[in-house]
């Protein structure tokens, strides 16, 4: 074996010691969760404060009525649950106006009001609610989560520090029909909550999943409003990092929320980890490389094609191996429902995340919504301008599409 090949050998190694340390720290976390939850009482709290869930809605979401329907019964005294959309004409407004009808004891507004204030689609969809929420803690829930009936008691539970300043999410993928939802739902289920456990474990460094954030109304006014992240791709870290600059504490709550996929298409899924890979890298810079390094998997099959032998061939099965074998292990942790078999995709999976890490480094330019951007610095967007290789290829392309559609 030449130099090359040991020197991969030794960071898939180092690379599947952090692995199961991101598994130590699901673990950790949910074990701590348990113990705090025999041990606390709701009486520690004088009084459950009065919540208003922002829940921007675009299009129809996999299993968007139960999503929906799953916040409006929760065991909580106060809330309100406002539905923001930009059009009356997008078929998420029939959705919400059913879940309005059928709970019709619940406080529950549908706004539609078209707003146009940034380029972040998700932004303007919460600025208008978020001008007409009553209450003064602002959750931001999006419309693809299923949360359970005591999902607004353990959100609020770290305000009874008044240091705390925002409240996210751990999340986990749940359902997946399709090849590209079980391939989200296996990286949910994987690296995404690993991240998010090792980050905040070792690193004491809380991501901020935009899925589910709690906050109060005072402090967004500190940090300029929402208006201030209106041109970010990444709002919900920004958020946090200017929460935290607050002096404000920023929490990853233990309750677990549900993210539902099940009809995804692969170029879906490809398209949005392309989307956030290159999120990260404008946020993170060279702390990006660590991805690369920590994808086991996909760092043993190069010594296969550089140096093919049944030790190469070996090492990757072996590699292959261990990651399922953690993933299953992830997954009875959280209580996936995902068939335990589909675990065994999870190394062609992760085959396609690390090919997929390439692209940002050759470009900073996203199509979101049917909109195109350029990435900037800490995640803002800016315009594509109409001209270019990137314009034309997206007019030959989507031409091309529609000739043979």
């Amino acid at each position: 074996m030449g130099i090359l090949t040991i020197m991969i050998f030794f960071i898939v190694v180092l690379g599947l010691i952090g692995y199961f340390l991101q598994v130590w720290s699901i673990r950790k976390i949910l074990i701590t969760s348990a113990e705090q939850r025999i041990n606390r009482r709701d009486g520690n709290f004088e009084r459950l404060p009065g919540i208003s869930v922002l829940k921007p809605l675009k299009g129809l979401d996999d299993n968007l009525f139960d999503n929906l329907e799953s916040m409006c019964n929760q065991d909580y005294p106060e809330y309100e649950i406002i539905f923001s959309l930009q059009d009356y004409n997008d078929p998420a407004f029939k959705v919400a106006e059913k879940i309005k009808e059928k709970y019709p004891e619940k406080k529950i507004t549908l706004l539609v009001e078209k707003c146009c204030a940034g380029l972040n689609p998700k932004v303007n969809n919460l600025i208008p609610a978020y001008r007409i929420a009553k209450y003064d803690y602002i959750l931001i829930s999006d419309s693809n989560v299923m949360v359970s009936k005591n999902y607004l008691r353990e959100i609020i539970r770290p305000f009874d520090d008044p240091g705390t300043g925002l409240v996210t999410n751990l999340i986990k993928g749940t359902g997946g029909y399709t090849l590209g939802s079980i391939f989200e739902n296996l990286h949910l289920n994987s690296f995404v909550i690993g991240s998010v456990c090792f980050l905040d474990r070792f690193l004491k460094m809380p991501c901020v999943v935009g899925k589910s954030m709690l906050m109060k109304k005072k402090d967004i006014e500190a940090i300029g409003g929402l208006e201030s992240v209106k041109d970010m791709l990444a709002e919900d870290y920004i958020l946090g990092k200017k929460i935290y600059n607050l002096g404000k504490k920023v929490v990853l709550s233990n309750h677990i929320i549900k993210n539902v996929n099940n009809y995804w298409g692969l170029r879906q899924f490809l398209n949005r980890h392309t989307r956030w890979g290159k999120l990260r890298w404008h946020i993170g810079g060279i702390k990006y490389l660590s991805e690369l390094l920590s994808n086991s998997v996909f760092l043993s099959i190069f010594p296969v094609i550089f140096s093919p032998s049944l030790i190469t061939i070996s090492f990757a099965l072996f590699v292959c191996t261990l990651k399922v074998i953690g993933d299953i292990h992830i997954g009875r942790t959280i209580k996936t429902d995902m068939n335990m078999f589909l675990f065994l995709l999870a190394p062609i999976k992760d085959v396609l995340i690390g090919l997929t890490w390439f692209i940002p480094l050759l470009s900073n330019k996203v199509l979101w919504r049917g909109n195109r951007y350029i990435i900037m610095n800490d995640s803002q967007l800016i315009p594509c301008p109409e001209k270019g290789i990137f314009y034309y290829t997206y007019r030959f392309v989507n031409t091309i599409k529609t000739r043979f559609a």
